[in-house]
């Protein structure tokens, strides 16, 4: 199985942090919720309070496998204005970790020039975010160790992208049929 981190901040769409970690635990990944706010529970943007398991300051992220950056417009902000976790990113593209984000989120992985010549799929009107990316249309696809996602209707297909992508097609196919999924 694999080490997951999925980092939390003020604003990020719920639906876009939450069915990623469920999916993931489900296929028996561990996944740590990781605040950067300073503070365990994070207000999403439609006002729901999540509490994370740890604080950015307080992780050891040398086991991750996948590092996860949920959307939402505030919460990519808060997201992108935190440089330890720009500099986190960095460092483990360098390393060959795998690294997803799901809508406005793709645009921190352009920025930090991880998306240049891939496929990737961002929130719809934003393609021009996507720096040197061949954009998609598409809910979630997955080029080399990027996986990137629409926006929260596409959080399922996200989060079964990332099974995909971990466990294996058989982990993803039993995951639908698990969940219920029927698109």
């Amino acid at each position: 199985m694999a080490n997951v981190y999925s980092f939390f901040a003020d604003g990020m769409e719920e639906v876009e942090a939450l069915a990623p970690v469920d999916l993931l635990r489900r296929a028996g990944n561990p996944v740590t919720t990781v605040s950067v706010m300073g503070q365990t529970q994070i207000r999403g943007s439609h006002n729901i309070l999540i509490e994370t398991d740890i604080l950015f300051e307080k992780a050891d992220f040398s086991d991750g496998d996948l590092f996860i950056l949920p959307g939402g417009g505030e919460g990519t902000r808060n997201l992108e204005e935190f440089e330890p976790l720009m500099k986190l990113l960095r460092k483990k593209h360098e390393e060959g970790k795998r690294i997803a984000a799901i809508c406005a989120a793709p645009k921190i992985l352009a920025a930090l020039g991880m998306l240049e010549g891939k496929k990737a799929t961002i929130y719809p009107g934003m393609e021009d975010q996507l720096g040197g990316a061949v954009p998609q249309d598409v809910p979630a696809v997955t080029d080399g160790l990027i996986t990137t996602g629409h926006g929260v209707g596409a959080a399922l297909d996200f989060g079964l992208e990332l099974v995909r992508v971990l466990n294996g097609d058989g982990a993803a196919a039993d995951m639908k049929r698990q969940i219920v999924f029927q698109h």
